[in-house]
């Protein structure tokens, strides 16, 4: 198990952007930095330590890019057998060479549990009375944390600020075609019962993810991006869920979700004075996504021998320069 004392000479170190030359032309996201080499049809993605919340960038936290990449790896591995992912090699522990594809603009929000804490999760529109929920109807008397009867898809569109949407409204705005919207369904809804399962044979609950696809050259439809990583999910362990329902407790959780609430707690609201992060809260999230890389692979994280994390993906990329 790593500590907190493990991970604390990484908190100068951090990653917070990078900026390589040959790689391809450089577009900047909320967490990854992506080179674009449009004449070999791939890109390339680098996660960066970068941590976001409520459509902010707040920090960086130690390791966090790592984590993130070799999550998303792993699960990457197991979504190629219930559909095509986007993913041609993992050349860095921090890299990911991609497929080129066209992205749908909207995300596709899986929840199984009536929680979150942003404007467009289900709790916070539940408690103000939302029960058509992105065409999903919920029923009244349901409380924070449960269960749904059956899991549901709350769409989203891609922008500055995410705006909820139904099935209606991406069929009219051509955002996809009915069909193209049937098979998403379709693939994203098997995706997360089979990371609902991996997740439960390690103690923890999938409670609810976001996943963005596209069309690749052939006109595939392709996962992409990431898949079940803590920034994309909630994770909560599972031999605490009802106990902690019972006493009024959040539920225990190993995600972002942390960070959001500890925001909250700090008095953040839109358009008020943003609170300071500490180093110890950095720490905490780290060690949270370790923890949280663990459990889902089963297997031990390893600190990087070297600091230097920006010369070692330069190094290992050297040979996808155009």
């Amino acid at each position: 198990m790593i500590t907190t004392d493990a991970i604390r000479p990484f908190l100068a170190t951090t990653l917070e952007q990078t900026d390589f030359s040959g790689l391809g032309k450089k577009y900047t996201g909320k967490v990854r930095d992506v080179y674009a080499q449009p004449a070999k049809k791939r890109a390339i993605l680098i996660a960066t330590d970068r941590q976001s919340a409520f459509d902010l960038n707040w920090c960086s936290i130690p390791l966090k890019g790592q984590v993130l990449n070799q999550i998303s790896a792993w699960w990457f591995d197991i979504a190629k057998t219930v559909m095509p992912t986007h993913v041609l090699s993992v050349p860095d522990e921090n890299a990911m060479v991609v497929k080129e594809l066209k992205i749908f603009p909207i995300e596709i929000v899986v929840r199984a549990y009536l929680t979150g804490s942003t404007g467009t999760s289900a709790w916070v529109n539940y408690s103000k009375g939302v029960r058509d929920f992105c065409g999903n109807k919920l029923p009244d008397g349901m409380i924070k944390n449960q269960k749904f009867k059956e899991t549901i898809i709350t769409p989203t569109t891609k922008g500055e600020h995410d705006e909820l949407i139904d099935a209606a409204g991406i069929i009219a705005r051509k955002l996809t075609t009915k069909e193209q919207w049937a098979a998403i369904t379709d693939r994203a809804l098997a995706l997360f019962k089979r990371g609902q399962e991996v997740a439960a044979k390690r103690g923890l609950i999938l409670v609810d993810t976001k996943y963005e696809m596209g069309v690749d050259e052939n006109g595939q439809i392709t996962i992409g991006d990431e898949v079940h990583t803590p920034d994309s999910s909630r994770y909560w362990v599972a031999s605490s869920y009802e106990s902690r329902m019972a006493s009024g407790q959040e539920p225990e959780s190993l995600d972002k979700e942390f960070f959001r609430l500890w925001l909250r707690e700090q008095g953040f609201d839109y358009g008020k004075p943003q609170p300071s992060i500490t180093d110890e809260v950095r720490l905490m999230l780290a060690k949270k996504y370790i923890d949280l890389y663990e459990k889902i692979t089963g297997s031990a994280f390893i600190l990087p021998p070297d600091p230097n994390v920006a010369g070692r993906i330069e190094k290992n990329l050297g040979e996808y320069k155009v």
